[in-house]
């Protein structure tokens, strides 16, 4: 199949109008939804461009401790895929659609996809590193959340992911040698 070349990455117009629910009626106004929306629609993006990468160090570890590594990516790339799905299904919640093509997750991510390695500490490095920006854009968020968009099950399941994050980043700083 050709690649249609009409199809374009959605601006931030057309994610601002991307809505599901007219009249949903939840709490939340309207506009501080969409504003959640997007803040969401960025953590997303995030969150996939750290899923391919950690999916790509699993298949491109190399060392003593191969199979350790190798298992250690599978089961931190199986919980990011958990994420993404609740991320998703959280936009879903307030009324509007996720954005799921990768072209608009490359365009949106805080994150740089970076070079392919196959050492060990390059890799966890990298993953701390992205674990990092995200702990601190989550922190960032929570904030906004729940003061300046009054949305305070976002803010909830923000706060989970940032534990999450932190428990992530503590593991990789953890196998990281000097």
């Amino acid at each position: 199949m050709k690649n249609d070349k009409s199809l374009k990455v959605a601006s931030p117009e057309k994610l601002k109008s991307a809505k599901v629910a007219a009249g949903l009626d939840i709490g939340i106004s309207a506009k501080n939804a969409q504003a959640v929306a997007n803040k969401l629609q960025q953590l997303l993006s995030d969150e996939q461009i750290l899923y391919a990468k950690t999916r790509n160090y699993h298949w491109n570890i190399e060392g003593p401790n191969f199979m350790e590594m190798h298992k250690f990516y599978e089961g931190l790339y199986g919980e990011l895929a958990e994420v993404i799905d609740q991320i998703a299904e959280r936009i879903r919640k307030i009324g509007h659609y996720a954005q799921g093509r990768l072209e608009d997750f490359l365009k949106q991510t805080n994150l740089l996809e970076g070079e392919y390695t196959n050492d060990q500490n390059t890799q966890l490095r990298n993953l701390l590193s992205d674990h990092e920006v995200i702990i601190r854009n989550l922190r960032n968020d929570i904030k906004d959340f729940e003061d300046k968009y009054k949305d305070v099950g976002t803010t909830d399941f923000v706060t989970g992911l940032l534990q999450e994050h932190e428990q992530w980043a503590w593991f990789l700083r953890s196998y990281i040698t000097k």
